[in-house]
């Protein structure tokens, strides 16, 4: 789940997130929730709500409870049952569905208009009947008194279709060689028709007369400077008097139906044609989509609401569920959006936890749109040399100006001002030169004399430093009658866990020191034995000589020399060379020939256990019992060899 704040209103993206693929076994799935963070986050709330490749349609039925798509491919039918939150039936079909329409309050009975101009009705155990109509449709309505199905089609004529006497009737002829979109009135079933040449035709089903014809391309044409004639793209009523007009051109026209011209004219701003226009009549608000954003507005002022736009993605249709905040849009990708508004209302009965969920949300809540996009203005890109850019996918346009990956921005101010960085260092630089300067004229608070630590703790606080200046309490820093014995009995008990961190840091305090105290004792017998070395370098280096007594030799004068030279040199020097070596010996023979002797090198601990070994080892010779008495008479086998 993801948390976007366009306009200050929260969004929900219940759709966010990987999904895993169905042919993972169990065990993998399950390794993979527990090693990914988004897959073990992700709400899946209707199981498997997804299209192959493409959602093209997404409706509620009446009763709330069934949730039906389409899309492709290949091209099918997928019906979720909201009860269960999972797939209830899926049918694959010959052609792509344009429009749908149910003709009962639950799933039994579908109509589905194709795009090879062929209507099929399908009920809920399989298709019923397949039947072709002249021209290619465009939209489906459904005249429910009169069992009358109305079909918009590419030409002047909308189709009629009973399907109590399973014939068609005759068809309603319109002015416009092009009908895009119908829609019936709930409330009083008038029929309304919208056409290519911008206008709005109005009939009476049960005379089937026109009843009025409403231009709006003329309230377009005056509210912008649009040169061709926009086509009517979708209709909506919200009751018996208001009715919204989407157009190709990007605007929507809300209507009092009693008048010629529109009280209300939104423009999305974005030149796209509108998909779907919807009402939330208890918040009085607008839902508007074309194939890049949804758009929500107040109906009355026409002031932004707030805004869904998905990245990467083309929108085909939209879906409210009926007095809820829950979305669901159709779009150019497998997964089906769903979105939960709680401004907009609450959340359906059959998902009551998302309300929980959003409420656990509140605290953890970070902002997720725009993080890392800078915000640029027409004129900063002109100086930039990046005005060409406008129109591309690399600016997003948001009021007066366009956001920009702040990537790219740094790129192109670093070409456009290459002297840029050495500002931005010497500006840095004399940030940290006043930083210095006011840390060293800080002000020092001068401590009473009696109670200093008392005096310190408020000061560090600042939100009690109030009291050092109150009178009613100057005696107790001036008073030595109020200094506060840390020694005495009292403040022992009601302090016990202060003195207690006081003996502690003294006691670290007074290892810090020890531990200082032994390196610098250290560095010191180093320096003095780098001055011996070096001492002893320079003795070498000039000639010595030596007094022969009588009866010594070279040799034993060489061996002394080796004696003496091993005496001088320093314990840990000895040790690590003991470590590292074994000492070998050398003996001269009378006939000429060498002996060696090995003496490996060995530790003090294993010298040690060496001695407590053979020690053991005597007094155990001495407890010991011997075994000679059992042995000296031998026992004769019981079986003698033949």
């Amino acid at each position: 789940m993801q948390v976007s704040l366009p306009n200050n209103i929260k969004i929900y993206n219940l759709s966010a997130g990987r999904s895993l693929p169905e042919w993972l076994a169990e065990k993998k799935k399950r390794k993979l929730q527990q090693q990914d963070v988004d897959i073990r986050r992700r709400i899946e709330l209707l199981q498997d709500f997804s299209m192959p490749h493409v959602s093209n349609l997404v409706k509620v039925t009446a009763d709330n409870k069934y949730v039906i798509t389409a899309g492709t491919y290949k091209p099918r039918l997928r019906v979720y049952d909201t009860s269960e939150m999972s797939l209830k039936y899926e049918k694959v079909m010959d052609s792509h569905a344009i429009q749908l329409v149910c003709l009962e309050e639950d799933y039994s009975k579908v109509v589905i208009l194709q795009d090879d101009r062929y209507l099929e009705f399908h009920h809920k155990y399989g298709k019923l009947f397949r039947t072709r109509i002249p021209k290619f449709g465009r939209d489906l309505s459904y005249h429910f008194p009169s069992c009358d199905l109305y079909i918009a089609a590419f030409g002047d004529e909308v189709y009629r279709l009973n399907l109590e006497q399973g014939k068609f009737l005759n068809s309603i002829k319109c002015s416009s060689n092009e009908v895009t979109c119908c829609e019936f009135n709930p409330d009083h079933q008038l029929f309304t028709c919208g056409t290519g040449h911008g206008q709005i035709e109005c009939w009476d089903p049960r005379t089937r007369f026109r009843v009025g014809l409403l231009d709006c391309a003329l309230a377009t044409y005056q509210e912008s400077t649009i040169e061709t004639v926009p086509k009517i793209t979708s209709l909506k009523y919200k009751d018996g008097l208001n009715l919204g007009v989407g157009t190709s051109s990007g605007q929507i026209l809300l209507y009092d139906i009693r008048s010629k011209k529109p009280y209300l004219v939104k423009d999305h701003n974005y030149e796209l044609p509108i998909k779907v226009i919807r009402f939330q009549e208890k918040e009085d608000i607008v839902l508007s989509m074309d194939k890049r954003i949804v758009k929500m507005w107040d109906r009355t002022t026409g002031k932004a609401f707030t805004h869904i736009e998905p990245e990467d993605t083309s929108l085909n249709d939209l879906c409210v569920m009926p007095d809820t905040g829950l979305l669901f849009i159709a779009n150019e990708a497998p997964k089906i959006l769903s979105y939960y508004v709680p401004s907009l209302g609450p959340a359906p009965k059959w998902c009551s936890f998302l309300d929980n969920i959003t409420e656990e949300l509140e605290e953890t809540y970070t902002p997720q749109v725009y993080d890392d996009y800078k915000f640029v203005t027409r004129a900063e890109l002109e100086e930039m040399n990046l005005s060409q850019l406008i129109g591309s996918s690399l600016l997003k346009a948001y009021m007066h100006g366009f956001f920009m990956d702040i990537r790219l921005y740094q790129k192109a101010k670093g070409v456009s001002e290459p002297f840029a960085y050495n500002d931005y260092k010497k500006k840095k630089i004399r940030q940290k030169i006043e930083e210095e300067r006011v840390d060293r004229v800080k002000p020092k608070y001068k401590l009473p004399s009696v109670n200093k630590d008392l005096a310190r703790k408020l000061i560090e606080g600042d939100q009690n430093a109030g009291l050092l200046k109150d009178e009613r309490f100057s005696s107790l820093f001036a008073n030595p009658d109020f200094a506060i014995d840390k020694e005495s009995r009292e403040y022992k008990m009601l302090h016990h866990n202060v003195t207690r961190m006081e003996e502690k840091a003294q006691k670290k305090k007074g290892k810090l020191v020890d531990k200082f105290l032994e390196v610098d004792e250290k560095n010191t017998q180093v320096a003095s034995k780098t001055s011996v070395k070096k001492k002893k370098d320079t003795e070498l280096k000039k000639p010595r000589f030596f007094e022969l007594k009588e009866g010594d030799s070279l040799a034993d004068l060489s061996s002394k020399q080796v004696k003496q030279k091993k005496a001088k040199v320093p314990l840990e020097d000895r040790i690590a060379r003991l470590e590292s070596k074994s000492e070998t010996i050398q003996h001269n023979s009378a006939f000429g020939a060498k002996e060696m002797t090995f003496i490996p090198s060995s530790d003090d601990k294993v010298k040690k256990r060496k001695q407590e070994q053979d020690q053991h080892r005597k007094e155990r010779s001495k407890i010991r019992r011997s075994a000679q008495r059992i042995t000296k008479h031998k026992i004769a086998p019981m079986w003698k060899p033949s």
